[in-house]
């Protein structure tokens, strides 16, 4: 295989909703290219993508796969990616490390939410579109209809280079207004047939590509003068002017292909080799410095991993993008973000389950090789004239779906968390968390579905029994009102004994809190007189403020690192569920203690004592955590969802309108959100999606509140 320069190198993300046919189609784009002799289906579990055993269980695909095709002197590399909602990581880290992406639309349902989902991660990132409407075969394609609803939802931008002649089981041509010819093809699909535009299709292919010719004039004022001046274009400056079109998202390419049936694939390939932006086109991406970094095949040498495949038999395969330099076998790395070295082994062009051996791989390309020691998804491997550089460009999105998570078997929990670091490294947006708070571990993803492939694998693949169960809820407690508490610790059992007594008053806090001066409690006075604080932000919110107010010298100045241990102690174990305690002002204004007996340990447990009494009559509350809840769905849905928000006590915000979805504002208590991914599923048919985001916490009803206080109690009766 030739070594291909930067200037010969493109990078594309196929991406689109489930069951848009983007495997189907990658089968039949490395067929065309003669990287497979026979084209797989889904069907027959026998496709270059979908090739790990999870995938052919399910029928979905659910890590995305590498692949190239070598197409008149042009490198493609390909990253196909899972269409659904609860694999969003793949299509985000595919985005982010290619420069174009083709969004694959359903030729039988048009633009469906997971179309909008990929378009609007695009637009985050700023990459070139072009849609590709696959599936002309389907009883029920309406090519005119589909081709509306994109530029009812995503505006004029949308300029078709082609269109189908008929569609439906009966498809095999159509006309290109780029090239202005007909192609038709054989059952068997293939190489096309090319001929002239028959007479009945003209008057509609000049029209479309008059439109098309200024679309591509519009990117560029150069060739916007001469179609002032002519009202046409030549080929190739229509050519560059919608790759320029591209790369400032003011055209938006529609082309049309059946992957199926092998049909349109070849003259796609055509137009991503000659038009779509090469990686030297596109912004740069910046280090974590700040630095841009050019592509450059004589620059230092830095490669950033993305992805992490685990194979049966070959263990850990890297995928990496080549920022900048030249990688060759042998050479020697440092890994900037582990400080460790690394040899470069055999390098491979990537190819789906399959992979070719290549002796190097320049700037903007991308490549994987195997068996490197200390290496993880995410890290960059620099030469030694940029031994610094790292990046950092990648950002997943929040987390929807939670499970607490444990083995069957308790003995093999160590390898049950051995084997879930292990997938994470193949999919970021698993996360996992061992919940000190909650004694669970916890497993967080992007839906049920995720979930559940993961239980799969690791009772299938790493053959660990394990049970999914409702995660615990973080609550919080705090204080409404003020109180006031003392406590004496005495305790004498021969030789130096114990003693410490704690006074102290505590009050609910807020930012911005003057000071307090004095305080009236059961009509007697008491004046503060502040003679030190602190002010603690605690790891899990919220804040604890403590006062020293003692006078007198009643309790001595060494007491107090221990009387605040106390009070912490109890904090971290709220009196009416043991959950944390925060937002809480404690001033100490008194005390005793004794010139033998009293020591540290005396005055934390007095302190916690004292803490705890005034907790409980100071008008304590439960807070549970609330998160800003955004759905898009189907306007036909927008009652049935707003009706099952309403019963999960959710707090509607607002309602809009966005690429032809209605989008639904809410906030929503995280209990209600434990299943909400499957309700919504079952609710829309899968058409709707939805992304959450910690809001605040805030008061739990009184009778949730009476609930969870009497679990709690029943809880501790049982560990007594």
């Amino acid at each position: 295989m030739k070594v291909y320069q930067t200037n010969e190198i493109k990078n594309i993300a196929l991406i689109g909703s489930a069951g848009s046919g983007k495997t189907t189609l990658a089968e039949s784009l490395v067929y065309g290219a003669g990287i497979i002799k026979r084209r797989g289906t889904v069907e027959g579990k026998n496709t270059m993508s979908d090739y790990f055993p999870v995938e052919q269980e399910y029928g979905y695909s659910v890590f995305s796969t590498v692949f190239h095709v070598e197409w008149n002197n042009k490198k493609l590399n390909f990253i196909d990616c899972p269409g659904s909602d609860d694999f969003v990581g793949g299509a985000i880290t595919a985005l982010n490390v290619t420069d174009q992406a083709v969004i694959v639309v359903n030729g039988q349902y048009g633009p469906e939410v997971g179309t909008m989902n990929a378009f609007r991660n695009t637009e985050k990132l700023q990459k070139p579109v072009i849609f590709l409407v696959n599936q002309l075969d389907r009883e029920h394609c309406d090519y005119d209809q589909i081709l509306h609803q994109l530029r009812e939802v995503y505006g004029p931008n949308c300029v078709p280079v082609q269109y189908p002649i008929a569609t439906g089981p009966g498809f095999n041509s159509l006309i290109d207004v780029l090239m202005m010819k007909k192609y038709s093809w054989k059952p068997e699909g293939g190489a096309p047939i090319i001929e002239d535009i028959p007479a009945d299709q003209l008057e509609k292919a000049k029209e479309m590509k008059a439109a098309l010719v200024e679309a591509a004039a519009a990117g560029d004022d150069t060739l916007m003068e001469k179609f002032f001046e002519t009202e046409d274009l030549t080929e190739d400056e229509m050519r560059e002017g919608i790759r320029k079109g591209l790369v400032t998202r003011s055209i938006f390419p529609v082309f049309c292909v059946c992957g199926g049936k092998d049909m349109g694939v070849r003259r796609l390939m055509e137009f991503l080799g000659n038009v779509v932006p090469f990686v030297s086109e596109m912004p740069k991406v910046k280090n974590t410095a700040g630095a841009e970094i050019a592509p450059d095949a004589a620059g230092p040498t830095s490669l950033y991993f993305f992805k992490t495949g685990i194979e049966p038999h070959i263990g850990e395969v890297s995928y990496f993008k080549v920022m900048s330099g030249t990688v060759k076998s042998g050479d020697d790395l440092t890994n900037a973000d582990r400080g460790s070295k690394e040899r470069i082994g055999t390098l491979y062009a990537c190819a789906g389950a399959n992979r070719i051996p290549v002796d190097q791989l320049v700037a903007g390309d991308i490549g994987c090789t195997v068996k490197l020691k200390d290496v993880k998804t995410g890290n960059t491997l620099n030469g030694k004239d940029n031994a610094e550089w790292k990046f950092d460009f990648i950002k997943y999105p929040n987390s929807k779906f939670s499970r607490a998570i444990k083995a069957v078997n308790e003995s093999e929990t160590e390898k049950m968390m051995a084997a879930l670091n292990k997938m994470r490294q193949e999919d970021p947006t698993w996360v996992v968390e061992q919940s000190k708070e909650l004694r669970q571990i916890i497993v967080h993803g992007q839906g049920e579905f995720h979930l559940r492939t993961l239980k799969w694998r690791m009772e299938n693949n790493e053959k660990i029994q394990i049970e999914y169960q409702e995660p615990k809820i973080p609550y919080r407690e705090t204080i409404s009102k003020m109180a006031r508490a003392d406590y004496r610790h005495k305790k004498q059992s021969g030789g130096s004994g114990q003693f410490g007594e704690v006074h102290l008053i505590i009050e609910p806090y807020s930012d911005g809190m003057p000071d307090p001066t004095s305080f009236t409690i059961n009509g007697q006075e008491f004046k503060m007189n502040i003679k030190g604080k602190e002010e603690i932000d605690l790891e899990w919110g919220g804040k604890l403020v403590f006062i020293n107010s003692v006078v007198g010298g009643a309790i001595d100045l060494r007491f107090m690192p221990a009387i605040l241990k106390g009070i912490m102690q109890r904090m971290e174990q709220g009196p009416l569920t043991g959950s944390y305690a925060r937002d809480v002002r404690v001033i100490v204004y008194d005390g005793k203690m004794h010139p033998v007996d009293s020591n540290e340990l005396s005055f934390m447990l007095a302190a916690r004592n004292a803490f705890s009494a005034a907790f409980r009559e100071a008008g304590p509350k439960v807070l549970e955590p609330i998160y800003d809840l955004e759905v898009l769905v189907p306007t036909d849905y927008m009652g049935d969802v707003m009706s099952d928000l309403q019963g999960r006590r959710a707090i509607i915000m607002g309602m809009d309108s966005e690429a032809g979805y209605q989008k639904l504002s809410a906030k929503i208590p995280l209990k209600e959100l434990s299943s909400y991914s499957i309700a919504l599923s079952s609710i829309t048919g899968g058409r709707a999606s939805f992304s959450t985001k910690f809001s605040s916490y805030e008061l739990v009803p009184n009778d949730i509140q009476q609930a969870l206080i009497k679990a709690h109690e029943e809880e501790m009766k049982e560990e007594d």
